[in-house]
């Protein structure tokens, strides 16, 4: 039979390696660096419009 605190350290242990498994995450790309700029420029003054379809 093991003493309480050390079954307590265990706990906090198994506790803080769940935590650090937990707080991986991965990075997601915010701009397409490999897309290439188009020769021709935009107009500044035309607003941008679209539709986006969220599909959950």
């Amino acid at each position: 039979m093991l003493d309480p605190w050390i079954i307590e350290e265990i706990r906090r242990r198994e506790e803080a390696q769940r935590r650090e498994r937990e707080a991986l995450y991965i990075e997601l790309p915010l701009y397409d660096t490999h897309r290439e700029e188009s020769a021709e420029p935009k107009e500044p003054d035309e607003p941008q419009r679209g539709v986006v379809t969220i599909d959950l």
